[in-house]
Formats: C-alpha cells, sequence, structure tokens
C-alpha cells in the first residue's frame, strides 16, 4: 500500500493527464514499442531507440512511458535506472509528436513518470537538456522545479539530426528531487513557484523558488536557437561558446540557477567569488 504523499503523486499524475486530454501508462507490447520509436524518429528525423533496447528497459523494470489521445501515441517519455544504491532514474529521451506541443502532453508525462518513480521508492529523477533552448529551460526549471546541477560540454558528440544540426551536443544536467516542496507543489499545480517575470523592484525569485533574491549575474539565451541555427549556424555557434563560457563556471561553482524567459538564466552565487567571464548581457 503506498504512502499518502505517493498516493497524492498518482492523483497528480491523473489529473495532468485529464489536463492534457490523454492517457499516460507504461508501454509494454512490442507494437507500441515500436511505435515509441517511430515517435522520436519522427521528431529527431533520424532512428534514436531501437524497439530492441525499448523491450529490454520494459522488461527490466526501467521506464517507458506513452501518452496516448484517441488511441493514438502522442508522447512518449524512456528512462533507466541510475547506479545501484543511488535511488535514482535517469531520464534520457522525451519527445511529443510535432503539433501538440504547449498542451500539456509533456507535463503530463513528466509527472507520471514521477508517480512511477516514487512507487518503486526512487527518490531523484536526472536528465540533461540543451541549455540554449529557451523553452525547456522554462519547463524544466520553472514547471517541474527540476535544479540545474552539471554543464556537459559536447556530451553527445556530433548527432547530425533535424533538431541539433551539426553543433555541439552541449547539455545541462537537472536533478528532480521527487519528493521536494516545490516539486510537489509543481506536479499538483504546473507552477514551481518561479515567475517568468521580475518581480517589483528589479527582484526576481531565486532558485529554491523562495522569492526576492537580486541574482548575482543573467546569462541569457536566444530565443529560438533551432530556427537560429537554420538561418545563421555561424551566429548559433557563437551563442553555443557564450553560453558554455559563462553558464558553465557557475553550476562548477555550485551556484544555484534559475530562469526567466525575458531574461536567461539567473546565477545567485553560494559564495562572494565569482567566476569571472565576457560572456554575461552579451547578444551576438
Amino acid at each position: 500500500m503506498s504512502d499518502p504523499f505517493t498516493a497524492q503523486a498518482a492523483r497528480d499524475a491523473e489529473a495532468a493527464a485529464r489536463a492534457a486530454e490523454v492517457t499516460v501508462r507504461e508501454v509494454s507490447g512490442l507494437t507500441e514499442l515500436a511505435a515509441v520509436g517511430d515517435l522520436f524518429t519522427t521528431i529527431w528525423g533520424k532512428p534514436s531507440v531501437s524497439t530492441e533496447l525499448l523491450r529490454a528497459f520494459s522488461k527490466t523494470q526501467s521506464y517507458v512511458g506513452g501518452a496516448f489521445r484517441d488511441g493514438a501515441l502522442v508522447g512518449a517519455c524512456v528512462a533507466f535506472h541510475a547506479a545501484p544504491g543511488q535511488r535514482s532514474l535517469h531520464s534520457h529521451i522525451a519527445g511529443v509528436t510535432p503539433g501538440t506541443g504547449g498542451r500539456g502532453v509533456g507535463f503530463a508525462l513528466k509527472v507520471h513518470q514521477r508517480a512511477w518513480a516514487l512507487a518503486l521508492d526512487v527518490d531523484e529523477i536526472a536528465w540533461t537538456y540543451d541549455p540554449l533552448v529557451a523553452r525547456n529551460a522554462h519547463f524544466n526549471i520553472n514547471k517541474l522545479a527540476a535544479r540545474p546541477a552539471e554543464y556537459l560540454t559536447n556530451f553527445y558528440g556530433p548527432m547530425s539530426d533535424a533538431i541539433n544540426g551539426d553543433e555541439d551536443t552541449d547539455r545541462v544536467l537537472v536533478r528532480w528531487d521527487l519528493r521536494a516542496p516545490a516539486v510537489a507543489a509543481a506536479c499538483g499545480s504546473g507552477r514551481a513557484g518561479l515567475p517568468d517575470g521580475l518581480r517589483p523592484g528589479g527582484a526576481v525569485p531565486d532558485a529554491a523558488g523562495a522569492g526576492g533574491a537580486v541574482p548575482d549575474a543573467v546569462v541569457p539565451v536566444p530565443l529560438d536557437i533551432e530556427r537560429l541555427r537554420v538561418a545563421d549556424p555561424a551566429a548559433a555557434h557563437e551563442w553555443r561558446l557564450r553560453v558554455r563560457e559563462s553558464l558553465g563556471p557557475y553550476l562548477a561553482a555550485g551556484s544555484a540557477v534559475g530562469y526567466d524567459r525575458a531574461h536567461g538564466y539567473l546565477i545567485h552565487t553560494q559564495t562572494d567569488t565569482q567566476p569571472r567571464t565576457q560572456t554575461e548581457g552579451a547578444n551576438p
């Protein structure tokens, strides 16, 4: 029998799915697993995860979740367990069918994944995202209350797909403390306590959601890096280098990082010493 906290997580997952007008559940049959792989191929423009690997993940109690609308798969998320003893899940890939973005499908998948993990006594889920993709930064930090923990330079190497192109695959690793009050609140309401705009007087919420702290630095990102990669690859690469050189040292130093859609990453240093960069506030 689940504890009240886990039971509430399950109710939050059901509510998120209803709001997105989908059914979210584990996927295990070969036909549906193949559909998950096909969905990722459609999104990234090339095969990302094979049916055989998804079958192995499912058989070994890793997470393969699907979001269905009117019986059709419209989103999926795949995760596997981290090293023994960590009680952590690594969420490797997630995506929704083009045209369903902004309708809560991705949120419903993550809230379901959280409930699934808590039922297995998993305390944390970690995953990576491209720090230049503004909407993903907002989703991960503000909507889910995940916390940026590490900057990973060219993590996957060349991918040459429809989303990443030939650009370096820098990633930020985020950690999602499944029992944190901010995470529980976010999964119940879709708000992590981090407003999009600055607060009166220029104050902004700190990365823990307490509010009122003025950031020590701001690291801007482009509004639409994916469009910029097509229109001006050189400018997109310049953004990559600038964000790498500025955001990376702050994460390495253990700084708390929030996000504001109008300004970019909000840096709250843990000491009086700040990394010296020339990129903050720069707009290539």
